[in-house]
């Protein structure tokens, strides 16, 4: 005889479509990207299928593994996946996720590439090399013969996995390796050789200390020649068919995502083609860095959207104290909370992108509005993400801290974006270096957000603060991150009051500009309208 019977337990959340998302499908009509939205919703109702689901649990439950040698000796330096991890990567790149938006003349293309990466948002471990092929195009222009020659592969929507000389494969996905153990985010400190050889390529020798996603075709690297830091393009199977000396030394045991590999490497004389001028390599490699950048901000927005929206179907579905979760007045608050910040991520990532896309074009304006915008971004969204997902993973209580839910996996990912490209530091002393150096930048910045100029009072009055913040250079250092936050709250502010719901660009307004709100999630204050929030958050399951 059964001794108890399940009830009050939430039905999974499957059979949704996570493009259904209306910040999204808004953001993609105003950034000239409408036409992408069926094949956005594909992609999305593909990644609410339990399949999708499946496979993402299986790609992290089973984490690659190391083979340094073969069976007989030989050094091989290969990774092996699980093959859910090779189905994912397959269906990232041919529905385009990874370059293939530098090979789209449409306007609208990087948006659309945006749109997608932050739906597809099953395992964020695959993203990691599929972000640095995308991001990878721009640095390559620098050195346009091996562009000519390495990007149509880095663009094509095809996943073609193996070891095996680069231009002889249908298509190619590239990594970054920059951070050396003494230096981290100090690249300048590397002390990777680059030695010229007759034939005009280099050997590099030396160490790096982070290689994610060590499998793929091609890498770009800092090492120094004698003019300084330089940047290198390194394959991993020489034109010969030998493999080129780059030794996987470990794997890291890191938090987060356990799907990726991230390695510690050595090269031993191993082979590298130059991309751009010797002693320029920071420079070079920052147009890879920007684009990871831009990156890191959708995954943050992707991941704060998927914490919302478990919370959300988890409090529709789940009765307590005498009724539905998400009909008590505090874990509506709660909801709420979390929704605005979703909501105002979402929308800012989708600029980011249409800027993006707009730069690339050749807009001037928009390419100095990005500079600013993408770094105090980075900085902004990636730290509010962790708390985000600690709050939602709260609004599940115990049935959130257990594997099973997912939640613990988003947690333990919700870190990595603030780190990734810079900790906190390095992306608001960026923010001094931007408007220091480019003071079109700052121009560009403000001419955005006064868009909205006059619209609503209390934005006005933290645009004149943040302003004001600016002009006191003896301490700016020391207040660096405050004047990230500050730039970044009036940016969303601005486009929540341009395009927002009323009821959003309201509870922005009162919250975050104007201070009517405590420290934790769930402190928005009485008199706002919350059911917009809370209705956009609940995932329709059909």
């Amino acid at each position: 005889m059964p001794t108890h019977e399940v009830f009050n337990q939430v039905p999974p959340l499957l059979g949704h479509d996570l493009a259904e998302d209306q910040a999204l499908l808004d953001g993609l009509i105003r950034e000239d990207a409408a036409w992408a939205a069926p094949e956005v919703h594909e992609l999305g109702r593909l990644a609410g299928t339990e399949r999708a689901q499946e496979l993402g649990r299986l790609a992290n439950e089973n984490p690659p593994i190391l083979r340094t040698h073969d069976r007989y000796g030989h050094r091989i330096d290969e990774v092996e996946f699980h093959p859910a991890w090779h189905e994912l990567m397959d269906v990232a790149v041919t529905h385009g996720l990874h370059g293939a938006a530098w090979a789209d003349d449409r306007p609208g293309a990087h948006v659309a590439r945006a749109a997608k990466f932050y739906v597809w948002r099953v395992d964020a471990g695959h993203g990691c090399p599929i972000s640095m092929t995308y991001a990878s195009v721009p640095a390559l222009r620098q050195a346009p013969e091996l562009a000519a020659q390495y990007e149509p592969l880095l663009a094509k929507a095809e996943y073609d996995y193996g070891l095996r000389a680069p231009l002889t494969k249908n298509a190619l996905l590239a990594g970054m390796s920059m951070t050396e153990k003494q230096g981290g985010s100090d690249v300048r400190a590397n002390t990777t050789r680059a030695t010229l050889q007759p034939d005009g390529t280099y050997t590099l020798v030396g160490h790096k200390w982070f290689t994610s996603a060590p499998m793929c075709d091609v890498f770009l690297t800092l090492a120094q020649t004698d003019a300084g830091v330089t940047c290198f393009l390194v394959p991993r199977v020489l034109p010969d068919g030998t493999r080129n000396p780059l030794r996987l030394m470990r794997l890291k045991d890191k938090l987060g995502n356990r799907s990726n590999a991230s390695s510690e490497i050595e090269y031993e004389n191993a082979v590298a083609y130059r991309v751009g001028d010797e002693g320029r390599g920071v420079r070079t490699i920052i147009e890879m860095v920007n684009m990871t950048r831009l990156d890191c901000v959708i995954g943050a927005a992707a991941g704060m959207r998927e914490g919302l929206t478990r919370a959300a179907h988890h409090a529709a579905h789940r009765r307590a104290f005498g009724g539905y979760l998400a009909d008590h007045a505090l874990m509506r608050n709660v909801l709420a909370d979390l929704s605005l910040e979703s909501e105002a991520a979402t929308t800012l990532m989708l600029r980011l992108a249409g800027a993006t896309d707009r730069s690339v074009r050749g807009d001037a304006s928009e390419t100095a509005f990005k500079r600013l915008a993408l770094a105090v971004s980075k900085y902004w969204v990636c730290k509010r993400w962790p708390a985000h997902a600690a709050e939602a993973l709260e609004c599940l209580g115990g049935n959130g801290y257990v594997e099973d839910s997912g939640m613990p996996r988003l947690f333990r990912e919700s870190p990595l974006n603030s780190i990734w490209e810079g900790s906190g530091n390095v992306a608001a002393l960026d923010i001094l270096r931007a408007m220091a150096k480019e003071p079109e930048t700052v121009e560009a910045f403000f001419t955005e957000v006064e868009l909205a100029s006059g619209a609503d009072a209390r934005l006005d009055g933290a645009v004149r603060r943040a302003k004001d913040a600016l002009t006191d250079f003896d301490t700016i250092e020391l207040r660096a991150r405050r004047v990230a936050e500050q730039l970044a709250l009036i940016l969303q502010g601005s486009l929540l009051v341009r395009h927002g719901h009323p009821a959003i660009a309201d509870a922005f307004c009162a919250t975050r500009l104007s201070g009517d709100w405590g420290i934790a999630f769930g402190t928005l204050p009485p008199g706002l309208d919350l059911a917009p929030l809370i209705e956009r958050a609940t995932p329709k399951i059909s």
